[in-house]
This record gives structure tokens, C-alpha cells and sequence, in this order.
């Protein structure tokens, strides 16, 4: 066999390996699927006394189905067909009448925990790289090879929905804690505990009173509408039709009704020719080529240092002591640098939980207030204030102390390199390393050259983002780069509408409702009304009045408790009084959205990013754009280009020039 590999041991077990043999990674694309069912059937015939499946590969043990092959599927029922003969062949897996216990290290998501559940038990490795679960919605579909009707089997209806409605991915401890795993354990113990599960007889679960009566048709609709109630305020069904359809397959076919996994098959097969789905598909494999810029170089740092211990530089060094970096994190601001340290331990404690990693991560990370480690580190990122002139200092001084091979990056977010290399004796050195705020959150990272810049500087940069787990794209050194410039006229078009008397609240919802992860006022408020002035000034925007009142008067946004909206002292906005029988304009989502894709196509035209694709990504992942529409020019691909240009014509004439339409529209 080509991706399975076969060991019998003395005892009369069978170790079933899969090594996908042209991928890093395993999944279960239709040639391994039709290989596993050819061992399923060779078992059938000759019975070990029991089965172990496991991954051949360091990575993980099942990332899930081959995704590119749902590509291939052009109709509902060609996808019902294919989902339904996975699903016999798991049926096979969870009937062989001997022990199966599936041996899970890393990664065990989608499709591969859904040949987890077809197994008697299963065994977690419990590292923090051990993720499990169903995140299919995350992907604009359901569980379809049976993980919406026996992961209910295993832990019960309502936790088993309470996973799979918003994608939600586990560690090996919770899903021991809630029973998904049989048992976590360390690598020490990792085979012994897979050896003793071998050794149990096979038993049926009991799935107890409360799932009895959770099963009645009754029970099931009332528990329903209020789950369906509680998703809407977080999900529009309209957008992400996924969750919705998951709880309807359960109301009218329960976990435990005869035909549930055929109601699962065709809901999926429905989800999977959706737009939503085409195009979250597609940003899945977006994702995969942003990744893979970061692959094939030659650069191992080990030593990052960082100056400037704001809220910006000091979650980038935590970021990269998380990673499994040293770090030394400079500042003259030793009160800052404290303010840091706080923050960490937070972030420390949540990712990692574990308090022997904790503490090893919290070690990485040391106060430098001098600057000590700038001649030991491999990779330097300045993260100071947003004035050329003092950054021109600061690397002057550091290209004198550094190592010749330490990478020397900017966060700058909207500074030329050029501008900031100014003075250098070798500016081709300088990089920009552009994170976002706030940065445990935020995937994308700008990796920005001009061309003066180093191939091998930029090279290394790539791969330094890639190893810290974020999404490296690479952008042309230009006033605000891609994703501030874009933002930028977008946000300026709401802060005009907030201008003309449009409520705040108002603007948001217009943005929301077409899909957008926020609304620009809240993003205004969130970023700080005195850095998008900044951003608005470093791309040659003109900027309101209103925001150099607001910033004189420390008014800047949630971090002040004062913005367009109030916080409290946690944080959280205070509620907005707004009239509702108040008119509203009916152009608030076109003045919006067609601003940021103007900018887009012109950023496109420009050579700011290598193609509409790279845009797209970078919008979506750096700026929160509408997921399910795939992007800025995924978007406007889907209107006719007289129409588009009907629209700028119709908002130019009525608010003016700024919406004048970019050549790109006539081809040019």
C-alpha cells in the first residue's frame, strides 16, 4: 500500500500506520479512504485481537479530509454520493467485534476525529499540540462523515453540539475532561495506555436518562430554538448558513434515528456547493499559500529582540517568547516594560496552561532595558513611536551593534523603508514586519520590501514569521502598505458619516450586516483614535477635524474609556441610546465598501501585493473583511463591471471625487 503500513506485534494486535505519502501531513483524500477500506475488508476476513491506528507523521495524526477534493464536486448529489461512501466505510471501522483504539498525537480534526469516534477508544497525547475537534462550519459545511450522529453517541447531544455549532477545538485534557478521549496522558505513558485499552472488551455506552429525553421530537425543537436563538447573536444564518443546518438535521433526525447518517450526508452535500462554502474553501487554501512563503528557507533564529515595550512591542515579544523564543525586550520605560510582563503572564496562562510550560515560556522573556541583547539577537524589531526621524536614529545605532546576519525589521505601519533606511550605510538590510493589533489574535503579518531590500534579508523575514505561527504576506514598501491603506479611506468614510449626524451604532450594523467581523467605528475605537489619525496622515489622507480635537483632548478610542462609543474600566462599551424612527441614508453600505474596494483594485494596480488572490487574503485575515464573500476582488468579481462603475458614478456624483473610480475598472 502506498499511504498504510501494517505491523502485527507478537500479542496478535495490529498497528495500523498512515503515512500519507504526498503530503506532510495526513488526510484522507479518496486514494487513502479506498486503501483504509481495503484494510477494513482484509480484517473482516482475518481478525486480529485488536487494532491501533495511528499517524506516521510528527505533525499530527489526521488533519482531516483532503479539502481540494471538495473542489471537484459540481452538484449536490455527486457530494451526497461521495459523503455517503466515507461514511460505510467508518461503518465498517466501528463494527469489527474486536478492541480499536485510535492513538492521537497533534492534531486530530474533522474527518480524523470522525474515524477517532468510529473507534472503540481513543488516546490523546496531552501537548499543547494536541488540538481535537469538529471544525467543519469553519468551512462553510457540517460533519459528514458521521461526527454529528456519533460524537453525540460518546458525550451526549448537547455537548456534542455545544462543539460542533461554533467549530470549537479542544486540547487533549478537555476533551478527556468532557469524554471525548478515553484518557490523555503524557509520552511516557503514551503507548502503555494505548496497550491497555487494546486489552478491554468492547462495550457499548449507556447514554443515560437525559439523552432519552433529550431524543423526544419535542424536546429536541424547544432545546433547538433556544440554541438557534443564542447562535444568531453571533452568527447571521444568511452568512453562515453551517450551524444552522446542523441543528435542523438534529431537530428532525436525531443522533440516534435510523436515518440520521443519511439526513447528515445530504446536509452537507447541500452546504458544499454554496458560495459561502466555494469561497471559505478557497481561503483555506489561501491560508496554505500565505504558509507557505515562510517554507524553504535556510534561517533558524533563535534570539529575538524587541524595542519598545508598548502595547504593540510588548505582545510581539510575548508572542515570540509563546513560540519558543529567547527574548529580550527593550525600553527606558521600565514601567512599561512591567506592564508587559503583566499582560504575558495572561497570555501564557491561557495558550499553554500547563505550569512547568508556563514558566519555561515566562523565562524566555527577559527585561533589557539597555539594550544588551541587540548583539546576540538574530531577528530585531523596532516597535517605537511612528516618527521617520527616530526610527532613522534607532537603526543607525543598530546596525553598528548588530550581528551582520540579524534580520533588522520595522513594525512600522505606515513609514516607507526607503524613508527609514535613509542614512544607512546598508539599507538593503531594513525589513518591515508589520504585526496587528492585537497581536495573539491577528494571523496576518505584512512582510515589506522596497527594492533595495535584500532577497536573502527578505527571505529570512518570511521564514521568521512562519516559525512564530503566523501568516507572512509579502508586500511592497508603499505609504500605509496594503492593509492600513485600504482600511484607511474605509474608516475615513465612516468617521464622515459620523460627521454628517449618522449614529455610530448605525454605521456598524450596515457594515456587520454585510458581513464585515466589525464595524469601523468599533474598529476606530479599538485600534485608538490617535493611531488611525497617524495611519490617515502617513497614506496623505486628509483627516476630520474632529479627531485632532478628540486627540488633544485624550478622547482616543477604548483605550481612554472615550471614543465614538464609552467603556467601562473593563473595557467593555456602555450601552448606545439611538433613535430608531430616525432616517438613516440607504447608500451607508455602498459608501463603505465600495471606498475599500476602490483602494484594493488600485493597491492591485499598483503591484502592491503579487495578485487579486494575495489582496484578498489580506484583507480577510489582516482586516477582518466578510469571510464568506472571500475577499475584496472575490466580491467585486461577482457584480458586472458596468454596474460597478454605475456606482462610483452615482456616489462621485452626489459626495465627489474620492469616489471617483479607479482606472482598473476600465482595464486599465
Amino acid at each position: 500500500m502506498k499511504h498504510w503500513q501494517i505491523e502485527n506485534d507478537a500479542h496478535g494486535y495490529c498497528w495500523l500506520t498512515l503515512n500519507r505519502a504526498d503530503s506532510s501531513t495526513n488526510t484522507l483524500g479518496a486514494e487513502v479512504l479506498e486503501e483504509f477500506d481495503s484494510c477494513l475488508t482484509n480484517f473482516s476476513k482475518e481478525l486480529p485481537k485488536g487494532l491501533v491506528i495511528k499517524s506516521g507523521k510528527k505533525n499530527g495524526f489526521i488533519a482531516g479530509a483532503d479539502i481540494s477534493e471538495f473542489l471537484e464536486l459540481s452538484t449536490e448529489e455527486e457530494a451526497y454520493q461521495e459523503i455517503r461512501k466515507v461514511q460505510k466505510i467508518f461503518d465498517k471501522l466501528a463494527a469489527l467485534p474486536i478492541p480499536t483504539v485510535a492513538m492521537i498525537n497533534g492534531f486530530c480534526l474533522g474527518g480524523g476525529l470522525e474515524l477517532s469516534l468510529a473507534c472503540k477508544y481513543r488516546v490523546a497525547l496531552d501537548d499543547p499540540k494536541t488540538k481535537i475537534g469538529l471544525p467543519e462550519v469553519m468551512l462553510g459545511v457540517q460533519p459528514g462523515w458521521g461526527g454529528s450522529v456519533r460524537l453525540p453517541h460518546v458525550i451526549g447531544s448537547m455537548k456534542a453540539l455545544s462543539l460542533i455549532l461554533p467549530g470549537k477545538v479542544l486540547d487533549a485534557r478537555k476533551a478527556a475532561k468532557i469524554g471525548i478521549v478515553d484518557a490523555a496522558v503524557p509520552l511516557r505513558h503514551f503507548q502503555h495506555a494505548v496497550e491497555h485499552y487494546l486489552q478491554q472488551e468492547p462495550t457499548t455506552r449507556d447514554c443515560g436518562i437525559w439523552e432519552r429525553f433529550v431524543q423526544l421530537a419535542p424536546m429536541r425543537a424547544i432545546l433547538a430554538y433556544y440554541m438557534r436563538k443564542q447562535l444568531r447573536k453571533k452568527v447571521n444564518p444568511w452568512h453562515y448558513p453551517a450551524p444552522y443546518a446542523v441543528l435542523d438535521t438534529w431537530i428532525k433526525n436525531s443522533a440516534w434515528s435510523k436515518d440520521a447518517y443519511k439526513a447528515e450526508a445530504k446536509s452537507i452535500a447541500k452546504l458544499m456547493v454554496t458560495p459561502t462554502a466555494r469561497n471559505l474553501v478557497r481561503l483555506f487554501f489561501l491560508r496554505d499559500r500565505l504558509k507557505g512563503f515562510s517554507k524553504g528557507h535556510d534561517f533558524a533564529p533563535r534570539h529575538v529582540h524587541v524595542i519598545g515595550a508598548g502595547v504593540m512591542g510588548g505582545d510581539i515579544a510575548a508572542w515570540c517568547a509563546l513560540r519558543g523564543f529567547k527574548v529580550t525586550l527593550q525600553d527606558q520605560n521600565i514601567e512599561a516594560i512591567s506592564a508587559t510582563f503583566t499582560r504575558t503572564l495572561k497570555l501564557f496562562t491561557k495558550k499553554l496552561k500547563v505550569p512547568y510550560l508556563i514558566n519555561a515560556a515566562k523565562d524566555r522573556l527577559v527585561p533589557d532595558p539597555t539594550g544588551i541583547g541587540v548583539r546576540q539577537a538574530d531577528v530585531i524589531i523596532e516597535a517605537i513611536i511612528e516618527d521617520p526621524v527616530a526610527k532613522q536614529q534607532l537603526f543607525a545605532s543598530l546596525e553598528q551593534q548588530a550581528k551582520p546576519e540579524a534580520i533588522l525589521a520595522t513594525n512600522t505601519s505606515t513609514i516607507p523603508l526607503d524613508v527609514i533606511g535613509q542614512g544607512l550605510q546598508r539599507p538593503e538590510r531594513i525589513v518591515g514586519i508589520h504585526f496587528f493589533n492585537p497581536v495573539p489574535l491577528m494571523q496576518l503579518v505584512e512582510v515589506v520590501s522596497s527594492p533595495n531590500t535584500d532577497q536573502m534579508v527578505l527571505n529570512n523575514a518570511l521564514a521568521f514569521v512562519g516559525k512564530i505561527d503566523k501568516l507572512p504576506l509579502p508586500v511592497q514598501s508603499c505609504p500605509g502598505f496594503l492593509v492600513n491603506r485600504v482600511l484607511v479611506p474605509y474608516m475615513l468614510e465612516a468617521a464622515q458619516m459620523y460627521a454628517e449626524g449618522v449614529p455610530g451604532i448605525k454605521i456598524d450594523k450596515a457594515a456587520t450586516d454585510f458581513g464585515m467581523l466589525m464595524g469601523p467605528i468599533e474598529l476606530m475605537d479599538v485600534v485608538g483614535i490617535d493611531i488611525c489619525m497617524h495611519a490617515a496622515e502617513g497614506v496623505g489622507a486628509t483627516v476630520p477635524e474632529f479627531f485632532k480635537s478628540w486627540v488633544e483632548e485624550g478622547k482616543l478610542g477604548k483605550k481612554s474609556g472615550k471614543g465614538f462609543y464609552n467603556y467601562d474600566s473593563r473595557g467593555k462599551r456602555l450601552k448606545v441610546s439611538v433613535d430608531n424612527d430616525k432616517p438613516v441614508p440607504a447608500d451607508i453600505t455602498d459608501r463603505l465598501i465600495m471606498r475599500l474596494v476602490n483602494e484594493a483594485a488600485a493597491c492591485l494596480r499598483e503591484g502592491v501585493v503579487a495578485d487579486a488572490d494575495l489582496i484578498d487574503a489580506g484583507l480577510v485575515f489582516g482586516a477582518g473583511f466578510a469571510p464568506f464573500r472571500g475577499g475584496p476582488m472575490t466580491f467585486i468579481a461577482s457584480l458586472e463591471k458596468k454596474q460597478i462603475k454605475e456606482n462610483f458614478a452615482t456616489l462621485s456624483k452626489k459626495y465627489g471625487e474620492r469616489f471617483n473610480a479607479d482606472p482598473v475598472w476600465d482595464g486599465g
